[in-house]
């Protein structure tokens, strides 16, 4: 069997402080912005989305404990960036600009994405 060490994940089309919007799953519909990825798991956090609860015990910053909802990871297969000019969700292609630099384009606009 083939070591899992030694394979590299799969380039990721969605970085850190893009804003994305759910596609499937229980908070399908909801968009927000990126907040973590996790390329090794091919998951993404996202503000305000995919919210869990999560029971901690009393300690020196929460002195009462208690149950506090968080963002837990969702498949990037599961997420859509959003369109800069439109604002609806879009795949993501790849094209050089007139600088020659490799940048991420909207499908629908053809819109750079910053």
């Amino acid at each position: 069997m083939e070591n899992k060490k030694n394979i590299k994940p799969a380039k990721m089309k969605i970085k850190k402080g893009d804003l994305v919007k759910v596609i499937a799953g229980d908070s399908k519909g909801a968009q927000g912005k990126v907040l973590e990825v996790i390329l090794d798991k091919n998951r993404i956090i996202v503000e305000g989305a995919n919210l869990v609860s999560k029971h901690t015990k009393p300690n020196a910053a929460k002195p009462n404990g208690g149950i506090v909802k968080q963002e837990a990871a969702i498949h990037v297969s599961n997420l859509m960036l959003v369109d800069p000019k439109s604002g609806k969700p879009t795949r993501v292609g790849r094209k050089r600009n007139e600088a020659g630099k490799l940048v991420r384009v909207a499908k629908i606009s053809g819109e750079e994405i910053k």
